[in-house]
């Protein structure tokens, strides 16, 4: 066995032990059958999404983690209208997946959203690409809507929006409103790995954004300006949908303390600026959980008992705020946060593929962490970020063959 063979098999086997079998090919598959028909589907308890005036459930899917589209139909067949993906998910297979999934259902029954990255975009700077047209942008819209099958996308989010200068940049708010004027999309939104602190307000005053995308959970810090940013955005018309709500999904990597789940998303859906969550979901088990959380939002005592603010504090776990307080801390200038995002990613969704597809867009050779002897970072969550960057540096080692969603 030759010694290329023997590193590969040492990997697979450390990171299965780590991520909890992730890189195990093969995926949950549905029994095929026939959907629900036309005027069957259905009706969960929902909210309206801002000024769009539609209502949809309170729970949507991101189908990110979805592998097949039997899961995707499912989630329709149980009544979830709204289903979002995204370019950079699978390398635009994933909505590739999504438009399969919806397939000769009725256009007027669900809602598809995507997040389209803008060419050249570098997540590190969270700044416009000097070249960026508005032309260039509708150009990425149009492909999404190709890659769906469909002859127009619903909502069309601007990912990464953590910058004013970004969602306020006069090519993406022309290529937002030419979208709309020729069909192409119905609705413009924006979203971001953070709380929206800087961006919301910009998008509710743009008059150009319809929907917002933050990312909230209980781990979520500031909650009172965070509260009061979702309130003006809100009222300006925004249809909020919440992002990230279960915190990374776990408490730390080996999961040796779960988490409760249904608890984290109840919490979030307490406020009520939030007209839905989206969820990833990639097996039926989670689909029906989900679905069982949106009847009874009320929390029991227990529920506020495993969500302790004496724990959140104490437990770093895997949710990074995205802050970026990071970056001008690092010597090495490494991408911190969208490196978090991976750790996240594997450990806590166990979407190996999806954390080394986040991987790939930073840009990280060798081992940088080994130059210094102590790390100069402070992260606001206690998390050790020179640990964790050498620790999910290593999937950029693993055959592709062994990741899976």
């Amino acid at each position: 066995m030759s010694e290329n063979i023997n590193r590969r098999g040492f990997l697979k086997k450390s990171l299965v032990g780590m991520c909890g079998a992730t890189l195990v090919p093969g995926a949950w598959k549905a029994s095929s059958g026939e959907s629900g028909a036309a005027g069957t589907v259905p009706s969960l308890a929902g909210r309206t999404l801002g000024k769009t005036g539609i209502k949809i459930p309170m729970i949507s899917m991101g189908t990110g983690d979805a592998s097949s589209p039997n899961l995707i139909r499912m989630g329709y067949d149980a009544g979830i209208k709204l289903f979002f993906s995204a370019t950079y998910y699978g390398h635009g297979n994933n909505e590739r997946l999504v438009g399969e999934a919806l397939k000769g259902l009725p256009r007027d029954s669900f809602i598809v959203g995507t997040a389209a990255t803008p060419e050249g975009f570098n997540p590190r700077e969270g700044t416009p690409p000097k070249n960026l047209t508005a032309q260039s942008y509708m150009k990425t819209a149009e492909e999404s809507m190709t890659r769906f099958g469909l002859d127009h996308v619903d909502i069309l989010l601007l990912p990464f929006s953590d910058k004013k200068e970004l969602v306020l940049f006069d090519p993406i708010l022309k290529a937002m409103t030419e979208l709309k004027k020729q069909g192409k999309i119905r609705f413009a939104g924006i979203a971001t790995h953070n709380p929206g602190h800087e961006t919301l307000g910009a998008a509710a005053d743009s008059g150009v954004y319809d929907v917002a995308m933050p990312a909230l959970n209980y781990k979520t810090q500031n909650m009172e300006a965070v509260n009061g940013s979702l309130a003006y955005a809100a009222k300006a018309g925004l249809g909020i949908v919440a992002m990230k709500t279960t915190a990374g999904a776990a408490l730390d990597k080996n999961r040796t303390r779960p988490m409760n789940i249904t608890a984290a998303l109840k919490w979030v859906l307490q406020n009520q600026n939030i007209s839905s969550i989206v969820s990833g979901m990639s097996n039926s088990e989670e689909l029906q959980k989900n679905l069982e959380m949106i009847k009874n939002l009320k929390m029991s005592e227990q529920e506020l008992k495993d969500l302790n603010p004496a724990d959140i504090k104490s437990e770093p776990g895997l949710y990074c705020q995205q802050c970026r307080t990071c970056l001008p801390q690092c010597p090495n200038s490494l991408d911190i946060p969208t490196l978090m995002r991976s750790y996240m990613y594997a450990y806590g969704y166990r979407n190996t593929a999806q954390a080394r597809s986040t991987l790939d867009a930073v840009d990280v050779t060798g081992k940088p962490c080994e130059k210094c002897d102590v790390c100069r970072v402070i992260c606001v969550s206690g998390f050790d970020i020179k640990d964790r960057i050498r620790d999910i540096l290593r999937l950029k080692d693993v055959p592709r063959e062994f990741l899976r969603a």
